[in-house]
């Protein structure tokens, strides 16, 4: 299956085959612009259409390693011929949050030298989960504001997709390296020029304009050396 959101994230439309279909509802293509539920980031939905008739897809996730569309009604078959449209409104938004969470989690790294642990996004707020034993909540505001500041450059991102050896030189990069096993030869890596060089599968915006401002609203603990930080766009 070729993955399009890897290459590029801003593929709205594409054209595909149909493979298989389980169940009547689980279809399967040869290539999908689709983003799978992964990484924290949620599953696009849209639609798929075949000879004039729509497929809602109501939830796309990965099964036995292949990308899985569940369509709201039965009739596709392996064979047909397909137009995949994506919910760009939804995509979008969570495209916008996903960059967000990289420049907020790159200066939590460079200011307090925290790994982070992981990070949820949703339509309404996203969090970032970091390893810290002591909060310091007097710093958050200035987090908020050096946040905006980058959104506020205006900086292309880049996507490479590099042979594991050379992507495993990039500092932010070689920390992550138990996560890739030995058979993966090449990994994806967003850049944020000045800011930010990660790897990650999901989707993010071309240009950090995009972004709305953040408002960090909520910090707690939790538990021993967890910490979490909820913001949304302001």
């Amino acid at each position: 299956m070729e993955t399009l959101y890897l290459k590029d994230c801003q593929i709205k439309e594409f054209e595909a085959n149909v493979l298989d279909v389980t169940d009547d509802r689980f279809v399967v293509l040869d290539r999908t612009a689709f983003y799978p539920n992964s990484g924290g980031q949620p599953h696009d939905t849209g639609k798929l259409v075949c000879d004039g008739k729509e497929y809602t897809v109501i939830f796309v996730d990965k099964f036995d390693g292949k990308i899985g569309h569940e369509v709201s009604e039965a009739g596709l078959k392996a064979g047909d011929k397909v137009k995949g449209n994506i919910d760009w409104d939804r995509r979008s938004l969570f495209m916008k949050y996903h960059t967000a969470a990289h420049i907020l989690s790159a200066i939590i790294h460079n200011e307090t030298g925290a790994k982070i642990s992981g990070n949820q996004i949703a339509e309404e707020k996203t969090r970032v989960d970091f390893n810290l034993e002591d909060f310091d909540r007097e710093l958050i505001g200035s987090y908020e504001a050096k946040v905006n500041e980058i959104i506020d450059r205006n900086i292309d991102l880049v996507i490479d997709i590099l042979p594991r050896d050379e992507a495993l030189k990039i500092p932010s990069v070689v920390k992550l390296k138990d996560a890739f096993p030995p058979e993966i030869e090449e990994i994806r890596v967003i850049r944020i020029p000045d800011v930010d060089d990660q790897a990650c599968g999901g989707t993010h915006v071309s240009n950090t304009a995009e972004i709305p401002h953040i408002e960090i609203f909520k910090a707690e603990n939790k538990g021993k050396n967890n910490r979490r930080i909820y913001f949304r766009f302001s």
